[in-house]
C-alpha cells in the first residue's frame, strides 16, 4: 500500500521580501485613500485647443491674408476701369482722330509721328473722364495701349499686374500722367522710353 504526501496549496505565494514590505508601505502612505489628486485626471480641451476649431482658424487667416495681398496689389480705379475698356478693344483697329490732335495729349507737342506702328487712336469716355486712347505696336516689346486723361488726375507713378495685363503709370515729357497696359512686361519698358525721350 503506497502513501501519499500531502500537496502543498496552489494559491501559495513566497513570502515578502523587506522591500517589498517598504515599497508597499510607501506606496498605500503616497496618496490618501479617496478620489486620485485633479492633477492626475485628464482634463477636456480648451474650446481653442479642438482641432476643428484650430483648422476653421487657420483657414480664417489664410483667407484674410490672401484678402489683404490682392487688396494691397489692386490698382486704383481708375487704372482698373482703363484694363476693362483696354480688355473690351483689344482687337479693335482704325483712326478715329488724326495723329497731330492726339500728340499734344500725350504730352508729345513737338513730336511729328506717334510712337510705335499705330493700330488705334481714338476719344474714349472712361468712367466719366475722357481719355484718348492709343494702341501701338513697339517692335522690340509688343503691344501697348496709352490713355492720356483730358481732364487732371490723381494717379501716381506706379505699376503693377491686374487681371492679366501689366500697368504702370509715367510722366510724359511735359509732365501728364500716362497709363500704359500691354499683356507684355517688357511692352512697358518700351514704351516708356518712347514716350518720355526727348
Amino acid at each position: 500500500m503506497t502513501t501519499h504526501s500531502p500537496a502543498a496549496p496552489a494559491s501559495a505565494m513566497p513570502d515578502d521580501s523587506d522591500f517589498d514590505l517598504r515599497a508597499r508601505a510607501e506606496m498605500a502612505l503616497t496618496f490618501e485613500p479617496g478620489d486620485p489628486p485633479p492633477h492626475l485626471l485628464r482634463k477636456p480641451p480648451r474650446w481653442w485647443a479642438r482641432r476643428g476649431v484650430q483648422r476653421a482658424i487657420a483657414a480664417l487667416l489664410l483667407a484674410t491674408s490672401g484678402t489683404g495681398a490682392v487688396l494691397a496689389m489692386r490698382p486704383p480705379g481708375l487704372v482698373r476701369d482703363a484694363i476693362e475698356h483696354e480688355y473690351y478693344e483689344r482687337t479693335l483697329r482704325g483712326s478715329f482722330m488724326e495723329a497731330r490732335q492726339l500728340l499734344p495729349h500725350l504730352g508729345l507737342g513737338g513730336a511729328k509721328a506717334l510712337p510705335g506702328y499705330p493700330q488705334l487712336m481714338r476719344p474714349c469716355d472712361i468712367d466719366g473722364h475722357l481719355a484718348y486712347h492709343l494702341t501701338t505696336f513697339f517692335e522690340k516689346g509688343g503691344m501697348v495701349t496709352v490713355f492720356a486723361f483730358d481732364q487732371p488726375t490723381a494717379l501716381k507713378d506706379d505699376g503693377g499686374w491686374w487681371n492679366g495685363v501689366h500697368w504702370r503709370v509715367i510722366r510724359s515729357r511735359e509732365g501728364k500722367a500716362l497709363l500704359l497696359v500691354a499683356q507684355k512686361h517688357k511692352a512697358l519698358g518700351v514704351a516708356q522710353a518712347s514716350l518720355q525721350s526727348s
